[in-house]
């Protein structure tokens, strides 16, 4: 009935689907001729026909990486790594077009009193992003840019591959009944071979399951190892990486990576992002020491005299139970993945006024489900949610914008977005049962998705999450993850799969009370990357010298040594693959405007119409259209409170 509303998601060969791409680049070519020869440029005439043609581009390429992502295959591989620098040769020509940077500039002069903000922000960011292609430059170091950018896209593309290889071609086989005999029968049942043997993987459904209940060290060792020395090709990968990186930011007139990464965040400069990760450490550090000398003493009762990396997931799942004599395990028979998944709407419709329909629609795997968001009665959006573990499918959970919304003549585009996650795959009378670490990643990438779904901007280039500060495209992710923890919010989804009773209240309540277990070490823990990040991104190194700065960071704010074979560096995807380069600590920054709003919700009871419509109105719907923290004070009235961070983890004395 909606589908006229929504592009439906295509079934044709993937070199068709490259094809396309080929072909929308060769149409905002031409677009891009027709409108550099307007005698009169003007918003309308010139950038509105080129961003809507960037979006069809855009939209296209999406589906192949998508498909990439989450089947990935030889095929999927051979077509996207074809078409990958044709489009980012399309995209650093385009950032250094002189003449369309000038019409840029001149529409902005021109029309900068009577442009609405959102019109107004699409300018100011391309003109940035302008500077930052190299417009300006002479013909040597813009051609020089463009290799570079070609190499970074291949080398990021090769580096989580690599992982991606290196992640599915390892196996751990136990046949030993006495080695899993700590594991919870939900895990037995998804991990159990045919013949009573057990297999564990690098995914991390797996991986984490064995690391916190397999009872054999050596076993968990074996494992953790192979784990933390995955893809060792990635050194080398990742030197060239941040050797590329070095030069062009030198080349732009930026003394390093860094300094040109934060140029489109909120943040100002490195030295304010470490001091303000440098405070957090100071608070947190002797927080995490108290637990890790906790967590060493209670090993020692349980026999492990050298507490090891390979042990801290095991004896923190053994020390909970002590403390709070609460097992995670005990609560996963109430979160059977779709009853979440519905509980979290009625959420969602209780909290923002949000509901979600199931739809049908074409999709790329059988378990992929599709529903419409409605705003009372108009639909605005599509979501697909793909959430279990699949062998074909990259690690870790993401949201993945697809279409942005716009206004074509006659007819609206709305968005829709993708969110992928990897929970414990359901077969035939085994359901997915989510650990509520599941449930909280979930509501995260509902956060983001919502982000982009509730847009009311029809600028695609700072519609829902485009144009957002990287800083800050974390906050609504993290707010959203905080209700998770919430007794009332936990009564809209945690049912037992079997009975359906709902979860004892006491459970509910040390769900929330073990929040902030060992949350001292796992902030240091999200520190010591956000420094490590930051530092190595101030020149260029070797990968030695990479490993040498992630021994000094950790010697500075860890508690916990890593064995010397650590290479975490090599599978750090974020910084290396994905979009967090010199931004990781986007996670703190922006999660202390999620803590400050997360508890201006629970201070009036967390369900609170004029809030949620604020939150709704200010941040949600006007997605990149204006500076985030300038958004974020229209919605509380107030800067953010430092503080909030803090008290989020329990860390206020």
């Amino acid at each position: 009935m909606h589908s006229s509303l929504f592009r439906d998601f295509p079934n044709i060969q993937l070199s068709s689907q490259k094809e396309l791409v080929r072909e929308k680049i060769g149409q905002a070519r031409q677009v891009l001729t027709e409108v550099l020869a307007k005698s009169d440029p003007n918003y309308e005439s010139v950038i509105r026909p080129l961003n809507n043609v960037m979006e069809e581009l855009q939209e296209e390429f999406t589906v192949l990486s998508h498909l990439n992502s989450v089947k990935n295959s030889e095929e999927t591989q051979a077509n996207y790594t074809e078409i990958l620098p044709e489009i980012t040769e399309f995209y650093t020509e385009l950032s250094q077009n002189e003449e369309l940077y000038k019409a840029y500039s001149g529409i902005y002069e021109k029309e900068k009193k009577v442009l609405d903000r959102p019109k107004a922000k699409v300018l100011e960011d391309a003109i940035l992003q302008f500077k930052l292609g190299g417009v300006g430059l002479p013909t040597m170091e813009k051609d020089r840019i463009q290799e570079i950018h070609l190499r970074l896209s291949d080398l990021q593309n090769q580096f989580s591959q690599n992982l991606l290889d290196a992640t599915n071609s390892f196996e751990l086989k136990i046949d030993s009944e006495e080695d899993v005999k700590e594991l919870p029968e939900s895990d037995k049942a998804l991990y159990r071979n045919e013949d009573g043997t057990y297999t564990f993987t690098l995914q991390f459904p797996s991986y984490s399951a064995y690391m916190a209940y397999g009872s054999n060290r050596s076993k968990r060792e074996e494992l953790y190892k192979a784990y933390v020395t995955r893809a060792p090709q990635n050194g080398k990968v990742l030197e060239e990486i941040l050797s590329l990186r070095d030069e062009s930011a030198k080349i732009l007139g930026y003394p390093n990576y860094a300094e040109s990464s934060l140029a489109t965040k909120v943040a100002d400069s490195p030295e304010q992002v470490l001091s303000f990760l440098e405070k957090i450490g100071k608070m947190a550090r002797p927080v995490a020491q108290k637990e890790f000398i906790q967590l060493q003493n209670f090993a020692k009762g349980l026999g492990i005299q050298d507490l090891q990396a390979y042990d801290s997931s095991y004896v923190s799942e053994k020390l909970k139970k002590s403390l709070y004599d609460f097992d995670e395990e005990e609560t996963r028979p109430y979160f059977e993945k779709n009853t979440v998944v519905k509980g979290a709407f009625s959420f969602l419709e209780k909290l923002l006024g949000l509901k979600f329909e199931r739809a049908e629609a074409p999709i790329w795997d059988p378990k992929t489900e599709v529903f419409h968001v409605k705003n009372g009665k108009e639909t605005v959006a599509r979501l697909y949610l793909d959430l279990e573990a699949r062998k074909d499918k990259q690690g870790g959970a993401w949201m993945n914008h697809w279409e942005t919304r716009n206004q074509l003549t006659g007819k609206r585009i709305l968005p829709s977005a993708f969110v992928i996650c990897n929970f414990p795959p359901s077969k035939e009378g085994a359901p997915s049962l989510l650990k509520h670490s599941d449930v909280v990643t979930f509501f995260h990438e509902m956060g983001h998705a919502l982000h982009h779904l509730c847009a009311k901007i029809d600028e695609p280039p700072v519609s829902g999450i485009n144009g957002v500060e990287w800083d800050a495209v974390e906050f609504p992710s993290q707010f959203l993850e905080n209700f998770a923890y919430e007794p009332e919010v936990l009564s809209f989804f945690a049912y037992h799969h079997e009975t359906g009773k709902p979860m004892p209240s006491e459970l509910a309540q040390k769900l929330k009370d073990t929040k902030n277990f060992l949350a001292g070490m796992g902030v240091v823990r999200q520190l010591e990357f956000g420094i490590f990040d930051i530092r190595i991104h101030l020149q260029k190194h070797s990968e030695e010298e990479v490993q040498n700065i992630l021994d000094q960071v950790r010697k500075e704010v860890s508690v916990m040594t890593p064995p010397s074979y650590n290479k975490f560096q090599n599978g750090f995807g974020h910084i290396f693959s994905g979009g967090y380069a010199a931004g990781y600590y986007s996670y703190k920054w922006a999660e202390l405007l999620a803590a400050d709003a997360f508890f201006a919700f629970r201070s009036k009871g967390i369900f609170d119409e004029d809030l949620a419509l604020k939150y709704k109105t200010e941040v949600l719907e006007k997605g990149g259209s204006e500076n985030a923290m300038v958004l974020f004070k229209r919605f509380l009235g107030r800067d953010p409170e430092p503080d909030a961070l803090l008290k989020l983890y329990d860390l206020v004395a």
